[in-house]
């Protein structure tokens, strides 16, 4: 056969190729022709043919045929077949292919060999592919390696180690001996990889880490080497000397100090020379700079020079290089809890980077300056992140929102400032806000009785003629409804009172009812506030009327419900229209039970959960809870009560319907006894919610002692107690679940089961990811009826996500202070 082409001549042909048909057609072609070589065993060009099918599989063409082939090279006594081979061996195979296991007494051959290439070639190839057998192998051999007067093995060595490390880390100990004089090396590459060595065995070990502590100093000695005289001049760059073995250096100071006084106390002059001394006008120098920023943040470091890293990364944010901000932001970020006031001094620069063009520096520098809001620097940050809300990309303007509304909460100096904000949110965002913004503004309404006027009027003018923000239409339509009697009687202290007329006030409201702009949800308010206004206005009492009967005959199955709810109450009720149409009370928040808030409204109680975020998941079917028992074992269990929400839509009308009937309204089956259900707050406080009962239960902690329900793998479960005033068989539970762990725990779902002879309703949690480094709760209520003042007993299931796996857990709860029962 004639000589098959050069590699060269190969690649040259390929390159002429015009088009990907004619490429595959020449490598097809080729491809032929070295199989044909191969079945023939040419060992002459096996070398050749071996090379240009890696070329080959460089441009993502099949080339497991040469796998084989592969092995004949590395078992030849040639060094230019062995150097192939070797390289085909770590691009072609892995752990996957069982072929691998065959080169392992070839490897061990080379590793003894007299030639210190081929040795580097063999440590080179199981430093890449070795699978953990394969270490185990030949772990004695690499250790022999590291342990030799031969620089160039010795840095491959000390890589190969690391390698057999991750494979198989209880060889960890074979390789201690041979590391302990390595920090003393004076070649570049053996320090370097010996560096790396260390780093990885004190990431894996506790043990290694506290044992490699006792190096602080001389790896310090080797840093101040660097950064005064500097090391060999060949691995200078940009002027920076050895800028590689500096960041690797301060990556292991990192790990090594990190919770350890001593240690920390041992690097804190060395980390304030390389953060004085580093040049900062070359990236490398920035690089190195980050480092040590990130090695003095994950220390027990000084005051002052935690300032001097926050500082740097405040020059940072000045860099014209768009990544060089975007990790300052970051670094600043992760920083700001611990060191607030030291962020603080950088406001200004943080702020103006909400005005770049790059869109993730944009999301680190908004999400950077909510953490920045505090009391003092309310006003100013509102104003800036207010501009900022005007300006930005829709896909900012959601979160941009919720952080606003959190903060105004937080910090508001006054609620016509508070107010104020919000309006201007929902006018500028109205479509992005979250759901829970209407009722949260109405009840700030409610709650600020001294400014009702001025807030009516605000709103009349926000919506006149504009109903496209609907969250602002939904509370301008509930507030005209409530106030529309302060709207026309023109007083308002805080700011020039406008004339409105009745008739003015309802065709606003029926613009409303009848725009495209509106949804189903925005025409409901406008209806029920022109209902109240039939009590708050005097000459378009009839005009009310004529409306609400034409929508009597809506398509639209909410609107109508509530028109004919409506219609019975000016025809059968009208001497009860005035009671039932007065004004809302004012919802104030009680008591606080760490972080679940006892509301009080109109009489009713309700826990609700301070999580800004809507419960992520529905209530639990019924066929769920019956698998929670068939898994908790045992006939005498009875599921929880669903709070699903009937087939009767939860509005204000159908609210209306059962004032008026007979109509039962509980959460548990028709055959069971159960608590009155309490309704959601987080529903739109529409008309007549929550007028039809006495309170449920009291918010009056009876003293009973909480009690500790589970606490496993980092998951901690606290139940804490509370009586019911009216009926003392009812018990109020609020669990709270924690997590130390240092990853969120996230889809958590909590299910109870309890005997038969009580009756247990389950609310909705909080939320489904319980927060690490106990930075958050998640909450949820549990009902329990105990007619017959029996123990309690209780058998739970918990399901979640942590660090990638799906856990679940079953447990029984015996241990109730008796006073939750007597």
């Amino acid at each position: 056969m004639p000589a098959p082409i050069r590699l060269r001549e190969l690649i040259r042909t390929i390159r002429t190729a015009r088009t990907q048909a004619e490429e595959r057609e020449m490598i097809q072609k080729e491809c032929a022709a070295i199989r044909s070589s191969f079945r023939e065993e040419d060992n002459t060009y096996r070398c050749r043919n071996v090379a240009k099918l890696l070329y080959m599989h460089m441009l993502g063409y099949p080339a497991h045929f040469g796998q084989l082939e592969c092995l004949k090279l590395i078992a030849s006594q040639k060094f230019t077949d062995k150097r192939i081979g070797y390289l085909g061996a770590m691009l072609l195979l892995d752990e996957r292919q069982d072929v691998h296991l065959l080169m392992t007494n070839c490897i061990k051959n080379d590793l003894n060999h007299s030639t210190q290439f081929v040795q580097g070639l063999a440590l080179c190839t199981l430093g890449c592919m070795g699978s953990s057998e394969m270490c185990r192998d030949l772990a004695g051999e690499v250790e022999k390696l590291l342990k030799t007067s031969n620089s160039y093995l010795r840095k491959k060595a000390a890589l190969c180690a690391v390698h057999v490390i991750r494979k198989v880390p209880e060889l960890m100990e074979m390789f201690l001996p041979a590391t302990k004089n390595l920090l003393n090396e004076k070649n570049h590459g053996v320090l370097h990889t010996s560096v790396v060595l260390l780093t990885e065995m004190c990431e894996r070990s506790p043990d290694m880490l506290a044992h490699f502590r006792k190096l602080v100093p001389q790896l310090v000695r080797i840093l101040k080497n660097l950064i005064m005289s500097g090391y060999s001049p060949e691995h200078d760059v940009s002027g920076i000397s050895d800028p590689f073995l500096q960041v690797r250096i301060l990556r292991l100071l990192r790990i090594l100090g990190r919770n350890d006084d001593d240690s920390s106390e041992a690097m804190n002059d060395i980390l304030a020379q390389v953060a004085t001394n580093t040049e900062t006008s070359k990236n490398v120098g920035n690089a190195i700079l980050y480092e040590t920023v990130l090695t003095i943040m994950d220390i027990k470091s000084e005051s002052g020079l935690r300032v001097l890293a926050i500082n740097i990364l405040g020059r940072f944010l000045l860099n014209n290089d768009k990544n060089i901000r975007y990790v300052a932001l970051t670094s600043l970020l992760k920083t700001v809890q611990t060191d607030h006031n030291a962020v603080q001094r950088h406001r200004s620069t943080i702020v103006d980077c909400l005005k770049d063009l790059d869109v993730s520096i944009k999301r680190r520098a908004m999400e950077l300056s909510f953490a920045l809001v505090n009391g003092n620097n309310i006003r100013g940050m509102m104003k800036e992140l207010l501009y900022f809300l005007d300006s930005c990309e829709p896909e900012f303007k959601a979160d941009c929102a919720s952080g606003i509304f959190l903060a105004a909460e937080k910090y508001a100096p006054s609620k016509r400032w508070h107010i104020d904000t919000i309006m201007r949110v929902l006018t500028t965002a109205g479509s992005y806000v979250r759901d829970d913004a209407v009722p949260n503004l109405i009840q700030l309404i409610t709650n600020s009785v001294e400014i009702h006027a001025y807030t009516v009027q605000r709103l009349y003018k926000a919506i006149l003629g504009d109903y496209s923000q609907q969250p602002l239409v939904q509370v301008a339509a509930w507030c005209i409804g409530e106030y529309g009697d302060l709207l026309i009687s023109g007083q308002c202290e805080e700011e020039e009172p406008i004339q409105v007329t009745e008739d003015e006030v309802l065709d606003i409201l029926e613009s409303v009812l009848i725009s495209n702009m509106s949804t189903s949800v925005t025409r409901g308010y406008a209806l029920t506030a022109i209902m109240k206004l039939s009590t708050r206005f005097t000459c378009t009492v009839n005009r009310i009327k004529k409306v609400v009967s034409i929508y009597g005959s809506s398509i639209d199955v909410e609107l109508q419900q509530r028109a004919v709810e409506y219609n019975a109450l000016f025809k059968k009720y009208d001497h009860m229209r005035s009671a039932l149409l007065e004004r809302m009370p004012v919802m104030e928040k009680v008591t606080t039970n760490g972080p679940t808030e006892i509301v009080q409204t109109n009489g009713e109680t309700e826990p609700a959960p301070l999580e800004t975020k809507p419960p992520p998941s529905g209530p639990q079917p019924t066929s769920q809870a019956n698998d929670l028992l068939d898994l908790l074992g045992g006939n005498d269990m009875t599921p929880v009560i669903p709070t699903a929400p009937t087939s009767k839509p939860a509005s204000a009308g159908g609210e209306l319907l059962d004032l008026l009937g007979d109509i039962s309204l509980t959460g548990a089956p028709a055959a069971a006894p159960a608590p009155a259900s309490v309704p959601q707050i987080s529903q739109p406080p529409f008309l007549l919610d929550g007028l039809s009962s006495q309170p449920l239960f009291n918010d009056i902690t009876s003293g009973i002692p909480s009690i500790t329900a589970y606490s496993k793998n980092g998951l901690k479960i606290e139940f804490t107690f509370e009586r019911s005033n009216t009926n003392p068989s009812v018990t109020v539970i609020t669990i709270q679940a924690s997590n130390s762990t240092e990853l969120d725990m996230t889809d958590f779902v909590f299910q109870a089961a309890v005997p038969k002879t009580f009756q247990l309703q389950l609310l909705s949690p909080s939320s489904s990811i319980v927060p690490a480094f106990n930075t958050g709760t998640i909450t949820q209520v549990i009902k329990v009826l105990n007619p017959q003042k029996q123990q309690l007993r209780m058998r739970i299931k918990l399901t979640y996500n942590h660090k990638g796996s799906a856990m679940q857990d079953l447990a029984e709860v015996n241990n109730f202070p008796p006073q939750s029962w007597q």
